[in-house]
């Protein structure tokens, strides 16, 4: 029989799927706590997540207390795993979720069953593609995702093109501009859908530093080009037909956790954030399943992925120690009855005699909302606090009040809007 065609089996204590900011650290904080056979599963040949693709600053001043480009953080968090003993798998896909912490893996010598103790996911986001964001027009090359762009320029020192458009206004799009002066590229201009921009407006200055026009309020857009990217044409705030010469487009943000593993898996998955469902622990629908970084919800820093994953760590090391002890558990499932409100995170609580876990939610917004956030039991208000933001910004608020209330009723949100 074919080698390759064998399945083998193997065991460990914690798998880690994907090995970016989050599950690095989570690892490492694995290993500092005690926690022996701690394995991440990457797919690609080199770990370390998107950073590895983004040759700028800031990266690494709060986790490691220096100012690093994205590849030095990369590997930084790699090289701090390796030497407290993480084994790093590469080049390694988890094809299947089973239940139970039971892992199918497709790897260089062949398939392999993996069976864990647990088994977390942080496989991270994707920017979404031109079709899923409607965008018309021609099919020509030249047109790429902000993370195909960093990765021309920063691994393999190419220049796609001259004077490109970016689509989007997130903090990754911006990225793309230091991106493109890193080898002489002037991008044309920034355009947005919205009023106004998704990210924070101080940033608004740097496009003007850069002399990087933005149009807001654009519609209809439409790629022009034969061979390559010619022009970019869309509807202005003002309802006038623009035309933008350019060589190149930057479809940049507006992230999706990279869950396909979830779709065809036995784990409960939010559709709100696309995303699993987890309680304040981490802990997925399998509570031999944990999950952190931006899987959960795009997207947040490399940074808050980080400590999210070190944190984790360690309510995955209380559970292990704890497992084989019987305890009741009550899971109060957040339901959202609001159309304005695109997720809440965690998704569930479990009340038991545990403590620890997460002291805040996280509220996504589909639309700017302005109002108050309130928490309801049986009609019953338990909570509110007012709340006031726009989509793609980070929201928190406390989850204390919520987890105080010892019932197996679902909690609704809403929000109340201002008058």
């Amino acid at each position: 029989m074919n080698k390759l065609s064998e399945t083998s089996t193997r065991s460990c204590s914690v798998a880690v799927v994907g090995g970016g900011p989050a599950g690095l650290a989570l690892a490492a904080e694995l290993k500092r706590l005690g926690v022996n056979d701690v394995v991440v599963l990457e797919r690609e040949a080199h770990a370390g997540g998107i950073p590895r693709h983004c040759g700028h600053y800031p990266f690494g001043v709060r986790e490691f207390g220096r100012l690093l480009k994205g590849p030095d953080y990369a590997r930084k968090n790699v090289k701090t795993a390796l030497d407290l003993g993480v084994e790093i798998r590469l080049e390694t896909t988890v094809t299947s979720l089973h239940p139970n912490g039971r892992l199918s893996l497709s790897t260089p010598t062949g398939r392999e069953e993996l069976k864990v103790d647990r088994v977390v996911l942080c496989t991270g986001v994707r920017e979404s593609s031109r079709a899923q964001r409607l965008i018309s027009g021609d099919r020509p090359l030249g047109i790429m995702s902000t993370g195909a762009l960093q990765s021309l320029v920063y691994l393999q020192g190419m220049q796609p093109f001259k004077n490109p458009v970016i689509l989007g206004s997130e903090l990754v799009s911006f990225s793309s501009i230091d991106t493109c002066r890193h080898l002489g590229m002037r991008p044309v201009a920034m355009i947005e859908e919205q009023n106004r921009i998704v990210t924070h407006r101080i940033l608004q200055t740097y496009l003007v530093v850069r002399g990087v026009p933005l149009f807001v309020s654009a519609k209809s857009l439409k790629i022009v080009g034969r061979g390559r990217v010619e022009a970019i044409e869309f509807i202005d705030a003002h309802g006038d037909l623009k035309r933008l010469e350019t060589d190149g487009v930057i479809i940049s943000g507006r992230f999706r956790p990279e869950a396909a593993l979830l779709q065809h898996s036995h784990l409960e998955v939010d559709p709100g954030s696309g995303g699993p469902v987890i309680d304040q622990f981490g802990r997925c629908s399998d509570p031999s399943y944990y999950s952190a970084g931006n899987l959960l919800r795009p997207a947040e820093t490399a940074g808050w992925c980080w400590r999210e994953g070190v944190a984790t760590a360690k309510w995955i090391t209380e559970d292990l120690v704890e497992q084989g002890k019987k305890a009741s558990v009550e899971d109060v499932k957040l339901t959202i009855l609001d159309p304005a409100i695109q997720f809440i995170l965690p998704q569930r609580l479990s009340l038991s005699k545990r403590v620890g876990g997460m002291d805040k939610m996280q509220i996504g917004l589909k639309q700017p909302s302005s109002g108050v956030l309130q928490a309801s039991i049986n009609d019953n208000c338990i909570w509110s606090a007012r709340i006031k933001g726009h989509p793609v910004r980070r929201i928190q608020k406390p989850l204390a009040e919520v987890l105080k209330k010892e019932s197996g009723a679902n909690v609704k949100f809403t929000i109340r809007r201002d008058l």
